[in-house]
């Protein structure tokens, strides 16, 4: 085995102690780090909004200024309008999460951007383990995203993805979802139902995981063929 091929096997095995350590640091910063980005751009959606309605309302208000004096109560007026359009959209959400309809025939690319948006929207509702679990399910989407942007939508493998992400996720956190909290911690068959939404999460995460390491399997080879070509290239000519 060549260098280059001792180098490859080494990082998949330190990549794959990574993916199965649950309580990794490195997990949970990141997790952090997408919980604060995510405010981020909800503050900067609602920020935006809030400026175009305030911005037109004064457009308009110069506009009818220029034909019509306002006088006290035209201003008046002006400021209500305002302050309600800020108030407004200060608490209006910034997005709205897709539903599981939707879900289901999303555009493949976009499709793990939506089902994270999506998991988001459930996390009020979940027990604190499924939330972590949820918050490494969107590392898991962050990583798979860029693998689709090359897969046919309708090829096999947009097909799993779609049947996972798409469908099969998000069913079976909405099964989880009609279970009458008060039988949530209630064990049945053995397992109560917070365990099996752990469990089921868990499965899906190791899922995805194995899929995006499918999907990278050409580029991982690729990668592998030029290293070797470099190796026999330039190491053999710096030994002659």
């Amino acid at each position: 085995m060549s260098e280059v091929d001792d180098a490859i096997a080494s990082a998949r095995s330190s990549w794959a102690r990574i993916s199965e350590d649950r309580s990794a640091p490195l997990s949970i910063a990141r997790a952090d780090t997408r919980s604060r980005r995510r405010t981020t751009q909800a503050i900067g959606k609602r920020l935006t909004r809030i400026a175009v309605a305030d911005g037109a309302i004064l457009v308009a208000a110069v506009a009818i200024g220029m034909v019509v004096p306002l006088g006290i109560m035209g201003a008046l007026l002006v400021m209500a309008l305002l302050i309600a359009a800020t108030l407004l959209f200060a608490v209006w959400p910034a997005e709205t999460a897709p539903t599981p309809e939707r879900l289901a025939s999303v555009d493949i690319k976009a499709l793990p951007a939506q089902t994270e948006r999506w998991l988001d929207a459930q996390r009020p509702a979940l027990p604190a383990p499924a939330v972590t679990l949820v918050d490494r399910i969107g590392l898991r989407l962050e990583t798979l995203s860029p693998q689709l942007v090359a897969v046919d939508d309708d090829g096999e493998a947009a097909q799993e993805v779609r049947k996972l992400i798409g469908e099969q996720l998000p069913a079976f956190v909405k099964d989880y979802a009609r279970v009458p909290p008060s039988l949530r911690t209630t064990p049945r068959n053995g397992r109560s139902p917070d365990a099996e939404l752990v469990a089921g999460l868990s499965l899906i995460e190791q899922e995805i995981a194995d899929m995006t390491t499918r999907l990278a399997q050409a580029d991982l080879d690729t990668l592998s063929t030029r290293g070797r070509f470099l190796e026999l290239k330039y190491k053999d000519e710096n030994e002659r």
